[in-house]
């Protein structure tokens, strides 16, 4: 049997070879900032691999779950920066990030030098840059690690996540995310994790508009939406939004479209993210017609009662503004 002397491993043999300690030091308390549809679950995966997680929400109710599996709740990001030095955030707009990282009662007031903050938030990639800079005068590393996957990803713990910051820092960065995530890619310097999470953004909205468009035309030319669904899925139409998040009710179990399109990915946080995309298309000068054309829509809905609802809900809208 192998002998273990201060982190060095001896085989029968006399081989040796170093064993990294970090997987018992690395148990030292996690911060987590925003407990929604998406960092509840997140924060829960921690939990199950056995981190101490330290959390806060603007909504206190949000906490309840967390708590009860073992989490400690303080009132505010510094309480919480000022327990952990690794931090993570899921928050839902740029602004959110601003405050819960510089404001009066923010991350930054207590951060520890050397500590590690990872936003998984979706925001525009020149706040995370803009805040990366102020972490680093407090001595502490941001990277932006914004997520793809949904809630459902994000409770089986199959998300993916996109890292933008120091390569040096992404190997410590990826031993958190794949607790809750399935895939950890790098992606650049500090904004490339945003720009590449807006880019895939805005493919998903314009596919799910597609895919809605479709089956609403195939609903109504006498095709049954389980058939049709099927034949998309075999054939070179099929996505993500016609395979695994189908936006017609009844069509499949366990997403929004089953459940009144209740839970999931709101339609107004697309509309925000579209509206991401729309600022670095034109800050860049790229052409992005469709989704310009998806932007509206999105903006549409959420004027129409639809902000809360799952983005897959423009199935739903589509067929009422047919009067149906």
């Amino acid at each position: 049997l192998a002998a273990a002397v201060g982190g060095v491993v001896i085989d029968p043999f006399g081989c040796y070879f170093v064993v990294s300690t970090r997987s018992m030091a690395s148990k030292t308390p996690v911060g987590f900032i925003g407990l929604g549809n998406m960092g509840n679950p997140m924060a829960k995966n921690l939990l199950k691999h056995g981190y101490p997680v330290i959390a806060t929400d603007v909504f206190p109710e949000s906490c309840k779950e967390v708590q009860e599996l073992g989490a400690q709740i303080v009132d505010n990001p510094a309480e919480v920066a000022d327990k952990a030095d690794r931090i993570i955030t899921m928050l839902p707009s740029s602004p959110n990030v601003i405050e819960v990282y510089t404001g009066p009662n923010g991350i930054l007031k207590k951060v520890k030098k050397g500590s590690l903050l990872i936003d998984s938030s979706t925001i525009d990639p020149a706040v995370s840059k803009e805040m990366a800079a102020a972490a680093e005068k407090m001595g502490a590393v941001l990277m932006d690690a914004p997520v793809s996957g949904g809630v459902g990803a994000a409770s089986s713990g199959k998300l993916t996540f996109m890292v933008g910051g120091a390569e040096e820092e992404f190997t410590a960065v990826s031993e958190l995310l794949s607790c809750m995530g399935a895939n950890v890619v790098y992606c650049g310097q500090v904004g490339t994790g945003q720009a590449a999470k807006i880019c895939n953004n805005m493919l998903l909205a314009i596919g799910m508009i597609g895919t809605s468009e479709t089956m609403n035309l195939g609903i109504r030319l006498g095709l049954d939406p389980k058939l049709l669904a099927k034949i998309l899925n075999m054939s070179s139409g099929r996505c993500w939004s016609s395979d695994t998040y189908n936006p017609v009710p009844g069509v499949m179990e366990g997403v929004p479209s089953g459940n009144n399109y209740q839970g999931g990915f709101g339609t107004q946080l697309m509309a925000k993210d579209l509206g991401l995309a729309q600022n670095t298309a034109t800050n860049t000068k790229t052409p992005v017609p469709l989704g310009s054309l998806a932007h509206q829509m999105y903006r549409m809905m959420c004027a129409r009662g639809y902000a809360n609802k799952d983005f897959s809900s423009v199935f739903q809208f589509l067929r009422e503004e047919e009067g149906q």
